[in-house]
């Protein structure tokens, strides 16, 4: 009797740390934003501890790509050294924790999927709620909002498998891009695709013909000459 009842409370003692580590490692991270590597990539101070913080179900351009710095900018906008609450989902195999992060009731990957400064990773979220996030980045793309201003952009994943362009560059494309124009809100200068300028952090208006700029009130930017 006393072997099986000692053998009884081990396994009951082996449940009840496996339920409370499973809890703890499921419990939200709570604490100041320090770091914006880029678009979806974050660092959260707890208690001294430093943690990495990878957004769930999105992807945003990288840094090199159009709109990489954008992207992050926005995110540092929303969130730098800001209170933030983590949900955990998964660890990615950098040791990174993938999470839906909020300030207060706010969404952070939500809001970016929104401003069209990111694709919905549709290879990793997986939950009821993804729906609702592709139908926002379908939204964007319809209305050229952010990175969809490109006819074409190229996804991240695709460009971290080795593609150098960051958005297509066949003839039809080309065609499309050079009616593109960015409008730099504060200068009032409108830049075409080819310009250094035209991702600068302030060019967030877009026209999509030289004479819609000007009848908004921009100018020619002096070194592309749109």
């Amino acid at each position: 009797m006393g072997k099986i009842f000692r053998q009884t409370v081990f396994l009951f003692l082996i449940a009840i740390f496996l339920v409370t580590g499973i809890s703890f490692a499921q419990a939200p991270i709570k604490g100041k934003v320090v770091g914006i590597a880029d678009g979806d990539t974050i660092t959260v101070l707890q208690n001294n501890k430093q943690y990495i913080i990878r957004l769930y179900g999105i992807d945003t351009p990288e840094k090199g790509q159009d709109f990489g710095t954008k992207a992050k900018n926005f995110t540092s906008n929303l969130v730098f050294k800001r209170e933030v609450k983590v949900i955990q989902k998964d660890v990615d195999r950098y040791g990174r924790i993938v999470g839906i992060v909020y300030v207060g009731e706010i969404c952070i990957n939500q809001e970016i999927i929104k401003a069209g400064l990111a694709w919905v990773y549709r290879q990793y979220c997986k939950d009821g709620f993804c729906r609702d996030w592709i139908n926002l980045e379908t939204h964007a793309r319809k209305n050229q909002i952010g990175l969809w201003s490109h006819p074409d952009p190229v996804p991240p994943w695709e460009y971290r498998r080795g593609g150098k362009a960051s958005f297509k560059t066949d003839n039809k494309t080309l065609k499309i891009v050079a009616n593109v124009y960015h409008g730099n809100r504060r200068s009032n200068v409108f830049h075409q695709a080819s310009c250094k300028d035209f991702n600068c952090k302030n060019c967030t208006v877009i026209f999509h013909s030289r004479e819609e700029a000007i009848k908004a009130g921009y100018r020619p930017c002096g070194r592309c000459k749109p």
